[in-house]
């Protein structure tokens, strides 16, 4: 039987909750992911996606219902140890990349390691496997804001695989990309998938949801899943 790594069951966010103003961006929301499969989120701006996405990566808090990630009910967890779940299993790619512009690129990709008192020697070996492994060893020293596109989702990329995670999130990874970029980045995603990799994409690209390494859609409209 395929192992459930990522499972929602009945998630719900209430924004000022039983005020005028109370918005539910996600309600009832369920669904699950097994081990090493690509799914994607889909649907327009202001489906509820992000907002589910950023639960089950543990960002923010479900008003209602229960995360489950990697075996570990996430929802009810005290903010540090939801935390330390997330920066143990769980990697993130951001539509924007949001990398330092002003720090090296060996020094973005080792940055999410600092909360965990690693030494510098094995933050740095890390480091330089991505490095190897995404081809910006040339480019180690290189001032992130001195790179070109593709080698700047190369690195948002590797930071987000540092902490050993194998789980993926990505949000909107295509959204500001072009073809050549968006294809490059589907490509990234299949090679990971290959490896075992569970990933779960926010996204309402067509090319990301035809994407023959999808295995699934799950489509978001208004707040609740529809298919």
């Amino acid at each position: 039987m395929e192992e459930t790594i990522l499972k929602t069951v009945k998630v719900t966010k209430i924004y000022n909750q039983g005020k005028h103003n109370e918005v539910v961006p996600v309600r009832d929301a369920s669904l699950a992911v097994g081990r090493g499969m690509a799914v994607v989120l889909k649907g327009p701006s202001g489906s509820g996606k992000t907002t589910l996405l950023s639960m089950i990566g543990c960002q923010i808090k479900p008003t209602y219902g229960e995360i489950v990630v990697k075996g570990k009910p996430v929802s009810k967890l005290p903010e540090k140890f939801a935390n330390l779940h997330k920066r143990q299993h769980i990697g993130f790619v951001f539509q924007q990349f949001h990398l330092v512009p002003d720090l090296s690129v060996l020094d973005n990709i080792m940055l999410p390691l600092l909360p965990w008192g690693m030494s510098p020697l094995e933050r740095r070996r890390r480091a330089e496997e991505l490095l190897t492994e995404f081809e910006l060893t040339p480019r180690r020293q290189f001032k992130v804001r001195d790179l070109s596109g593709g080698e700047q989702q190369r690195v948002a990329i590797s930071r987000s695989l540092i902490n050993g995670c194998t789980v993926l999130l990505a949000d909107e990874p295509t959204a500001h990309l072009d073809a050549q970029l968006t294809a490059d980045f589907l490509g990234y995603m299949n090679d990971l998938k290959q490896k075992g990799y569970t990933i779960l994409i926010a996204s309402h690209d067509p090319v990301v949801c035809e994407n023959a390494m999808v295995d699934r859609i799950i489509e978001m409209k208004n707040g609740e899943i529809v298919s």
